[in-house]
């Protein structure tokens, strides 16, 4: 996707002209006068160009929303996948009318992350809508075996130089365990558990989500978040052996 120009351009392009027009007045013709706005007009578009890639950072600086998905636009640009065992299928697919991004899972364990870089202090909320096919049955989801979800959400926080302080919370559509309960990682005690929702009632139904991220990540470990890293999604059925549907809407983080 080419860059945007910034709209700063416009003014700057136009002081430097008259000013330039001013000085010289008496010495520029048409033609060089042509040169010379042309000129300009490159030199402060290149500038631009190089400022936008080199420090994208700076235009989320005052956003109040931050896109992480937009499968609603066929978008799956930066998305990169991960596979622990088997492979769960994801597609784009059309839900009466909306696309959204289909999760198929039987007896596998792959999700997609998206590297970013987000500021909780401006933008703590995440939100996303998502929706499932069907719970899984069996197994104890606080166990390895039966850490198995129909929908996940996951976001990354980096631990700086100390990776091993690296850390996640999973916001999960559990199969048994109470709405708002959270509970360790079966298979390490850098990641928490947080059910967002339960069981079989709104199975079927889209559901919109909006979670306090920093707000969770005090209560669940205890201490104040680092910088968000990345965010993930995955269903999974590996450990059950079961299969499961689901289909993930856009996600984005906002200011409340």
């Amino acid at each position: 996707m080419r860059p945007a120009i910034p709209a700063f351009t416009i003014p700057i392009t136009i002081s430097l002209l008259v000013l330039l027009i001013e000085f010289f007045k008496d010495t520029l013709t048409m033609p060089k006068l042509l040169r010379l706005a042309g000129l300009i007009c490159s030199s402060i578009m290149v500038c631009s160009i190089a400022l936008s890639l080199y420090w994208p950072s700076l235009s989320w600086a005052g956003d109040k929303r931050v896109v992480i998905a937009r499968f609603s636009h066929s978008d799956l640009s930066d998305w990169q996948s991960k596979t622990f065992t088997g492979v769960t299928r994801y597609a784009l697919a059309d839900e009466n009318g909306q696309t959204v991004l289909r999760a198929d899972s039987s007896g596998g364990a792959s999700g997609l992350y998206r590297e970013v870089r987000i500021n909780l202090d401006k933008t703590p909320v995440l939100n996303w809508t998502w929706r499932i096919g069907n719970i899984l049955s069996g197994g104890d989801e606080r166990t390895r075996a039966g850490d198995d979800y129909p929908a996940r959400v996951y976001v990354i926080f980096s631990g700086g130089p100390m990776f091993w302080r690296t850390r996640a919370i999973n916001y999960v559509w559990s199969n048994k365990q109470p709405s708002g309960s959270s509970w360790p990682n079966a298979y390490t005690g850098n990641a928490r558990m947080l059910a967002v929702e339960s069981g079989a009632d709104r199975v079927g139904q889209w559901v919109e989500e909006r979670r306090d991220v920093r707000a969770d990540y005090r209560r669940v470990f205890g201490e104040e978040p680092g910088r968000v890293d990345a965010v993930a999604i995955m269903t999974d059925t590996d450990n059950t052996g079961t299969t499961a549907t689901a289909w993930y809407g856009d996600i984005w983080f906002s200011a409340e």
